[in-house]
């Protein structure tokens, strides 16, 4: 097998060059400190580069991904990320991304074994329990599974606004705005899915919001950007 890290180890110092033509202090200026307004959780798969689909620099979006971009409430990691970007940042959004066709949320809803990751995709396949027959309702198995796509970041979303370190912030009357978007993979843009709560006692009406939005027969296969 070839030896292609040094390719990649070319392919930065290209990217450096051409960051430091743009501007010749940037690394200087972000070396020394990072002041991002997002926190961006989003899922692991490689298609999917957060800054990139925004068109932020380096220093501009705080990123954490997993496998379908679950947020769980025993998840150290996820929760760690959450607190040092609130309460240390001070970021003012907190985005919750999911993307069509997530191999996470294909294996989740067709139940495929995968190995140690099925008990991580337990969470998806709880939501899809919990909304079975908004995602039954659509009869093509790509119209479902963007639909439980769409569910999952909804969800995910509730579970941040859930977290002691949301409403801590709230509480003390910061300003923190969390959103529920949707990537499409075959056109590059991004949805929103109606789920933003910028306070405790608003995520009830905006939970139940996005849910209507969905159930009144959005067509997640067309007219959200879901494949064809």
């Amino acid at each position: 097998m070839p030896d292609v890290l040094p390719q990649l180890f070319a392919n930065n110092k290209a990217w450096a060059e051409n960051i430091r033509k743009l501007d010749a202090d940037f690394f200087l200026k972000l070396s020394r400190q990072q002041r991002p307004s997002y926190l961006w959780i989003g899922c692991a798969d490689s298609r999917v580069p957060a800054n990139d689909i925004v068109g932020l620099l380096p220093g501009e979006l705080f990123v954490h991904r997993n496998v379908a971009n679950i947020v769980v409430h025993t998840d150290l990691n996820c929760l760690s990320v959450m607190q040092f970007a609130v309460d240390v940042l001070n970021v003012a959004h907190i985005i919750v991304v999911g993307h069509y066709n997530c191999g996470g949320v294909n294996a989740a809803l067709q139940k495929k074994r995968l190995g140690l990751i099925d008990n991580w995709l337990r969470h998806v396949q709880d939501v899809h329990a919990k909304h079975r027959e908004l995602v039954a309702s659509l009869a093509d198995p790509t119209a479902q599974a963007d639909r439980l796509c769409e569910l999952n970041v909804i969800e995910q979303v509730a579970n941040v606004c859930q977290t002691t370190i949301a409403h801590d912030a709230w509480d003390r009357g910061q300003s923190l705005a969390v959103h529920g978007w949707v990537y499409g993979l075959r056109d590059g843009l991004i949805r929103d899915l109606s789920m933003t709560v910028s306070h405790s006692g608003e995520m009830s009406a905006a939970y139940e919001s996005a849910l209507a939005s969905l159930a009144q027969g959005r067509d997640t296969a067309t007219s959200a950007g879901g494949p064809p």
